[in-house]
């Protein structure tokens, strides 16, 4: 069980998609994940939504033209996903243990997926998930690093301890900012968002953040 499932049951799916949906319909934006993507990839690249949840930022990814697959172990999450984009892959699946059998340009980790996992697989669910890294590809993930950009539920992660987790996947780091707006990162910031890059060889290895 992850740390997600024991604060929610698997069933929170719908609940969760419309927080999103009067959010909207405000006026707020959504989809600050996708924008940031976009950044750094061409569209029509290969996107892996690991932890997507209901689908918000892969079904805004898709629409601006990205080839995406999502995947999640909450079903009730998955249900609104393949509701609302049924054109869309989306799949059932344990991070810790996950292995599509495909690369993609850029995998994406967003809402606090890496300390809402099962405690004491984080290290296993970023070596799993960056395992479908393509080379020269990204993984991008954004998590708080203090109790007030956390769930109740999740667990305090280091970003040293992140970073060595992607090192030891033969990941490098490229970029890092404490928002999807791309805010700077500063010692103290509560929220991180990490890139990181496979390199294309040992000699094209990227360097700096």
């Amino acid at each position: 069980m992850s740390r997600w499932s024991d604060a929610t049951g698997g069933v929170t799916g719908r609940d969760y998609a419309a927080r999103f949906d009067e959010l909207a319909a405000t006026g707020a934006d959504v989809h600050g994940e996708a924008s940031f993507c976009t950044a750094l990839v061409p569209s029509g690249a290969r996107v892996l939504d690991a932890g997507c949840g209901t689908g918000r930022v892969g079904i805004r990814l898709a629409e601006l033209g990205y080839d995406v697959t999502g995947v999640d172990l909450d079903d009730s999450m998955l249900a609104v996903a393949r509701e609302r984009a049924p054109q869309l892959r989306w799949l059932v699946g344990d991070l810790a243990t996950l292995d599509l059998g495909a690369a993609f340009d850029l995998v994406l980790m967003a809402g606090n997926v890496v300390p809402l996992v099962a405690e004491g697989s984080e290290p296993a669910v970023v070596a799993r998930v960056a395992a479908h890294v393509a080379a020269g590809g990204l993984l991008v993930a954004g998590f708080g690093l203090d109790r007030a950009h956390l769930p109740a539920t999740a667990a305090m992660v280091r970003i040293e301890d992140y970073d060595a987790w992607c090192l030891a996947a033969g990941l490098r780091p490229v970029h890092r900012f404490s928002a999807w707006d791309r805010s700077a990162y500063t010692e103290g910031s509560g929220y991180a968002v990490s890139v990181h890059a496979r390199p294309v060889s040992a000699a094209g290895c990227l360097r700096g953040r």
